[in-house]
């Protein structure tokens, strides 16, 4: 009878944690929400009863750890769009990215990070996934590096790594490489049949291994043409589609390279294939053209101005005060207002000359450019993701 009274109340005093944290996360307003338990490495102890009042045969006692997501859907709101495109090699670029997305009142924005899929270097991928939790920063992993003569067991093996991490959210957004239209981006090929394929086994695959993986296509040069080195992409998805047939309605999601063209310098409020709205041209062309019967959430996994500040001043882009007032307006008049797009991750955080133009942090990796500056103090949204919670509870051991 003892056992079942101390089972009874060891049940009763996890339900009142788990009412704790909904309370105080999602029922309460923002400013009055405590921030205790919302660290999920922050263990949760729950006290066990004075020991006066339990019989020596119950005086052990063993820690049973846990770790569980709330169930929220897909499209959970309040959302906060903005991202950054880093890499996973550095860490202060994940510090620098939660200054960026999560200031100014925000919280759980956006990082798009590559990942090799022949990468196995589990000690530096658990520090990526302890510095997302850590600091509130949602991934978004683009796959890359893929050999074409062994995909499929380089798929399995990178879905059952990356499935070994303790991701920061419930969903786990992948993308299944970049501009495939470009053959500089797929080994020297354009290759449409062979890219359906592999996007078809990619998405079984993750989804076997598990059903959070948020599958979403390599984003497409859209800006492109018909060129010895580029295909146009919607010519592109056609033949993807009548390689395997409804590959498109397969896709959680929709990853975009919306960028300002020409010269990576055009107007934040022109429309169009050259523009940062291209995805809608995209969707349309989904819906239209593919029979693709989804709302497909857009993730821009890759856009921006070019500023001629760098290494080597280049006049042919914008400068860095006309770039960063370009972002300003493309958020507060574009994106923000767009229902459509889930997050905007701009390239890049920091990268070497020629494309050290696109960078938002200067060669010191301290200093930023102005466009830094700008969208850091717009205002943000605290998101509210189904985020992940782990701890441990002490159980009685009665003998």
């Amino acid at each position: 009878m003892l056992k079942k009274i101390l089972f009874g109340v060891t049940i009763l005093l996890v339900i009142v944690l788990i009412s704790y944290y909904l309370y105080f996360n999602y029922l309460k307003k923002p400013s009055e929400v405590s921030s205790f338990l919302y660290n999920p490495f922050e263990n949760i102890q729950i006290v066990e009863s004075p020991l006066e009042q339990v019989p020596p045969e119950c005086l052990d006692f063993e820690t049973k750890e846990f770790a569980f997501y709330l169930e929220e859907p897909s499209d959970f709101k309040p959302n906060n769009k903005f991202g950054l495109y880093i890499y996973a090699e550095r860490q202060d670029f994940f510090e620098k990215a939660a200054e960026l997305v999560n200031s100014n009142g925000g919280s759980w924005g956006y990082v798009l990070i590559p990942f090799n899929v022949r990468d196995r270097d589990s000690t530096r991928w658990k520090r990526v996934f302890e510095d997302l939790n850590r600091l509130k920063l949602i991934p978004v992993i683009q796959l890359w590096d893929v050999d074409l003569e062994k995909y499929e067991s380089q798929t399995r093996g990178a879905a059952k790594f990356l499935d070994s991490f303790d991701w920061p959210i419930k969903q786990r957004y992948i993308s299944v490489y970049n501009e495939v239209n470009d053959r500089r981006f797929w080994y020297g090929k354009i290759d449409p049949v062979g890219y359906a394929q592999i996007l078809e086994f990619t998405i079984k695959t993750f989804k076997d291994r598990d059903k959070d993986f948020f599958m979403m296509n390599g984003a497409f040069n859209v800006s492109a043409s018909n060129t010895p080195e580029t295909v146009d992409s919607f010519y592109f998805m056609m033949k993807m589609n009548e390689a395997v047939p409804g590959i498109f309605n397969k896709l959680d999601g929709w990853a975009a390279h919306p960028y300002p063209q020409p010269n990576f310098s055009g107007n934040p409020l022109s429309k169009g294939r050259w523009s940062i709205r291209a995805y809608e041209d995209e969707l349309n062309f989904l819906k239209s053209r593919l029979g693709v019967k989804k709302d497909l959430p857009v993730f821009i996994t890759e856009t921006g101005w070019a500023h001629s500040e760098g290494e080597k001043f280049e006049r042919s882009f914008l400068s860095e005060d006309k770039v960063a007032e370009n972002y300003k307006i493309a958020f507060e008049k574009v994106w923000l207002k767009d229902d459509r797009v889930r997050a905007v991750m701009p390239f890049t955080i920091k990268y070497n000359p020629p494309f050290d133009h696109f960078s938002w942090v200067k060669s010191d990796y301290v200093s930023t450019y102005k466009q830094f500056d700008v969208i850091k103090d717009l205002p943000k949204i605290a998101g509210t993701p189904p985020a992940l919670i782990k701890g441990s509870i002490k159980i009685p051991k009665c003998n």
